[in-house]
């Protein structure tokens, strides 16, 4: 357990460090008003972060992840390990559904605080669009880090505030971890012969597919979370009363539209995501689990059940 523990922690954070970009390019696209926007598309909006605020500003709120990663782990793996081992059929397809949505739930308990900080750090900054400004009067610090957004979120508004999108969060979790889970499973069995070992390829590039299609299914869901989070941030009256607030208000200010902002940088996100984070746990395993070993057997349950759950747990 503890080399699963520690693989799960470094591949995720392998993880984070390559699609953290991509994330804050779409929480940026999610939160934006369509009726002002400071940002054409995926490609603008990473161009315009760079040049405004230094790459540095594609990782902000980073740091929330990382330090939540521990306990994000220890919860999937307990939950969706606990569940599996008392399934009458561990490898169908709604035992893998139901595991990871369980999984799914108890984990966004964690995940809202954690997620309402890392949106709040990407989005604080970005409205300091006055060119002629000094560098120093650009990017107006609200958050010192994610620690003191949380104080602040707590300070203002108790605990609601620090779990504020708790709803959403387990509207897009449990759902997404299940369909990850079963999609993962439904498209091994496609592609991979039970008799051989799959190719790291073919396991990068199961997992970048399961992620993409769970993105899909969850994603109007995430962009109302991002939203509800968002709303104010910088002490200004609150737009959304709550979620099908949100959902009224932003469908009939922006139409459908709006519920697929930032797709495009999720979909870019989701395959590097999945291949460091596979690589990562994937060596790490090896290295710790038996050195002597020079092929991961990942026909081993408990092999698949780890490699699934260390990209589960990053990238939805």
């Amino acid at each position: 357990m503890a080399v699963d523990f520690v693989a799960g922690c470094l591949g995720g954070c392998a993880g984070v460090l390559v699609g953290h970009p991509f994330d804050t390019v779409k929480v940026r696209l999610q939160t934006q008003d369509s009726n002002n926007k400071m940002y054409r598309g995926t490609l603008h909006c990473l161009s315009t972060i760079v040049k405004q605020e230094s790459f540095q500003g594609l990782y902000k709120g980073m740091s929330s992840p990382m330090v939540g990663l521990a306990a994000i782990n220890a919860i999937v793996f307990g939950v969706y390990g606990n569940i599996m081992k008392i399934s009458s059929s561990p490898k169908s397809l709604q035992s893998q559904f139901l595991a990871g949505s369980a999984a799914g739930l108890i984990q966004s308990f964690v995940t809202s605080p954690m997620e309402l900080a890392k949106t709040r750090m990407q989005l604080q900054g970005q409205d300091a669009r006055q060119t002629r400004a000094p560098f120093w009067q650009r990017n107006r610090i609200i958050y010192k880090n994610p620690l003191d957004c949380l104080l602040k979120a707590f300070k203002s508004e108790g605990f609601r505030g620090i779990y504020r999108g708790l709803g959403s969060t387990i509207l897009r979790d449990a759902p997404g971890f299940g369909v990850y889970f079963s999609g993962y499973e439904y498209l091994m069995q496609l592609v991979s012969d039970p008799r051989s070992v799959p190719s790291t390829m073919t396991l990068l590039s199961v997992g970048g597919l399961a992620g993409v299609l769970s993105w899909i299914v969850i994603y109007p869901v995430d962009v109302i979370k991002s939203r509800l989070q968002a709303d104010g941030m910088d002490g200004n009256e609150k737009k959304y009363k709550n979620f099908w607030d949100c959902i009224k208000k932003s469908y009939k200010m922006e139409g459908l539209p709006v519920f697929t902002k930032g797709l495009n940088s999720t979909i870019i996100r989701a395959f590097p995501t999945n291949a460091a984070t596979f690589t990562v746990v994937t060596w790490v395993i090896m290295m710790l689990d038996n050195p002597a070993n020079k092929e991961l057997d990942v026909r081993n349950p408990n092999n698949v059940l780890l490699l699934d759950q260390e990209v589960q747990a990053l990238t939805c």
